[in-house]
């Protein structure tokens, strides 16, 4: 395994610098946001800020800038006001949960399904992202800035996936939660999902495609990855572990975010924001989402772009 793969930061910029000019470069971001509402003074801690000068290589205008942006976002998306009924139905299948272990190092996981996509609503698509990240950071113990995603592509195939959802995934994931990727391990991709990945991969940054990492099952040298990660006996079976209790459960994982969202947040009730955005189906609202594209995802088959005349979802 990477040695880096079990470092809080990937870009380690901060280790270059002596105390006095980390926290001059802390300081410099904080005078160049100006007055915050408090909320935004809770979110820009110096953790926060250090992920943002990593994610710009230690730029403080580029940082600032993105810092700015992700406050402007969270201001009108509210992920810390999404609650549990609202994502529930999209979360009916497992396609992507927190996992009841951690890896060796104490970083939550998530683990993701493909092949379960069970709606075709993009912003709620976004929604059980947004939320299942809100989720595992708030989980995460205090010497640990990053998490581990799980990919598992049993029964994948191209229908299951969008381009468009995956170009947005790609932008909040990167523009709004900097450095909090430590490791994604895609489990036994399909050679069709190849083709796919490479649409994707210029959306990409390429610190965060250098922490995605390919994993086969009957491939004993990547298979060492996960050994070397996580303890095999919590390990869901499906990832080669020995854990046969660790698959999803509906009714018991929406026991657990429930118990969550009253631990995190003291109450499961749904704001006013989020209450007209619950059912999944319904349009996005241009003045609360207006960062989305209002472009008509292309519909994939085989890997490749259809013409524009099939009818075809995805």
């Amino acid at each position: 395994m990477n040695s880096d793969s079990n470092k809080s930061s990937s870009n380690g910029f901060e280790k270059s610098l002596t105390p006095e000019e980390y926290l001059n470069k802390i300081n410099e971001v904080r005078t160049l946001l100006g007055p915050l509402t408090e909320k935004s003074s809770e979110f820009c801690s110096d953790a926060a800020i250090t992920r943002y000068l990593a994610a710009r290589n230690g730029h403080v205008k580029k940082a600032t800038k993105m810092l700015k942006e992700t406050l402007k976002w969270r201001a009108q998306y509210k992920p810390e006001e999404i609650r549990w009924e609202e994502i529930a139905r999209e979360a009916e299948t497992g396609k992507i949960y927190r996992a009841n272990c951690t890896d060796k190092y104490g970083r939550t996981v998530l683990v993701m399904r493909p092949s379960c996509q069970n709606t075709k609503s993009y912003k709620g698509q976004i929604r059980i992202l947004v939320y299942c990240m809100e989720n595992a950071i708030l989980n995460l113990p205090d010497n640990q800035e990053q998490m581990v995603w799980l990919i598992d592509f049993h029964g994948f195939n191209m229908s299951h996936i969008s381009l468009k959802v995956s170009r947005e995934t790609a932008h909040v994931l990167q523009e709004h939660y900097p450095e909090r990727l430590g490791l994604a391990i895609v489990y036994n991709p399909p050679k069709i999902f190849e083709s796919f990945y490479k649409m994707v991969k210029p959306f990409l940054e390429p610190k965060t495609s250098n922490k995605v990492k390919f994993v086969y099952s009957d491939d004993n040298l990547s298979n060492k990855l996960l050994e070397d990660l996580f303890d095999m006996e919590q390990l869901e079976v499906a990832f080669g572990g020995k854990n046969s209790d660790a698959g999803f459960n509906f009714e018991k994982y929406a026991e657990r975010m429930r118990e969550d969202d009253l631990k995190f947040y003291g109450n499961t009730t749904v704001s006013s924001t989020s209450a007209h955005l619950t059912n999944s189906d319904s349009e996005v609202s241009d003045s609360e989402m207006k960062y989305l594209e209002d472009k008509e995802d292309e519909p994939i088959e085989n890997g490749t772009l259809q013409s524009p005349l099939d009818t075809t979802k995805t």
